[in-house]
């Protein structure tokens, strides 16, 4: 056995910061097992530790921003990092320890999955950590993966007379310093999941896909990580976000019922497969800008 150690590893490196969940659906558990199946080594900083299961979270208790940085840290100088993806940070204190922490890596995508509240409705973060948001992670951010609520509350102003649309919400997002945003429609009315990439410029695709049955813990999870691991793995954001949208829905068309709640995607759909001839994405269409 080689046991040799390089300074380049074999495996892209991809630190994520989030907060346990136990059932593993969602949360730091989810990054895991979505950027291992995507070939990719995942390394955590915890956030938070949650009491939730299937059906909903009961608590969420962040963890202190000291020991927060002091993971962080201690990794990043052991290890080379390819990406850095970022879930449910916890507290106010938290969003600022890993805006000073990834202000050091400021030629590291960054890629952040805005979780505000659970698929349930329940609140993961108040006004004070948007705000923080807004103002410390989103000038930091290659890449913000809303859903269409989260992307509304976030962009919210005080002079909207009504519900911005997500084209206004995007345009307000990018104003705020992401160069890039992803507004996913699972939680819109339409027949399909209809998926926007936005840039500086306006819409840069924007994809379709068939809305399956049912409701799914930690989908906003698995995309995110996966885009994160595309580009870890040396994809440009485009073709990032077009593989990572086919990984994710795979991983809902095979999810599974773990608990009484919402179904868990399969990130490892694929070591089940007996149906090797299914080309991934077939169900997609893609509009031109």
């Amino acid at each position: 056995m080689n046991s040799s150690i390089t300074t380049s590893p074999s495996l892209p490196q991809v630190l994520v910061f989030a907060a346990s969940d136990p059932s593993a659906g969602a949360g730091i558990q989810a990054d895991i097992l979505t950027l291992a199946s995507l070939g990719c080594h995942p390394l955590t900083a915890l956030t938070a530790l949650t009491v939730q299961d299937t059906v909903g979270v009961q608590s969420v208790h962040p963890v202190s921003a000291e020991l927060l940085e002091q993971q962080a840290r201690t990794v990043l100088e052991d290890m080379p990092v390819a990406a850095f993806k970022i879930g449910v940070l916890g507290s106010v204190e938290n969003v600022l320890a890993v805006a000073e922490i990834v202000s050091d890596y400021p030629e590291t995508p960054l890629i952040f999955d805005p979780v505000l509240a659970s698929g349930r409705g329940d609140e993961l973060s108040g006004e004070e950590i948007i705000s923080a948001i807004r103002e410390m992670l989103l000038p930091q951010t290659t890449l913000l993966t809303p859903n269409a609520p989260e992307a509304r509350r976030l962009a919210e102003s005080a002079d909207d007379d009504g519900e911005p649309s997500i084209d206004v919400c995007a345009q307000r997002l990018i104003a705020m310093g992401a160069q890039y945003v992803l507004i996913t429609g699972t939680h819109e009315s339409t027949p399909e999941v209809v998926n926007t990439l936005y840039g500086s410029a306006g819409v840069i695709r924007r994809d379709r896909w068939e809305r399956l049955p049912g409701s799914y813990h930690g989908s906003g999870c698995t995309l995110a990580s996966a885009i994160a691991g595309c580009i870890a793995g040396g994809a440009s954001v485009e073709d990032a976000v077009r593989d990572a949208q086919d990984y994710t829905w795979q991983t809902l068309a095979n999810a599974f019922r773990g608990g009484m709640g919402q179904l868990i995607p399969d990130r490892f759909f694929w070591a089940r497969s007996e149906d090797d001839d299914t080309a991934p994405g077939e169900t997609a269409k893609t509009d031109a800008p």
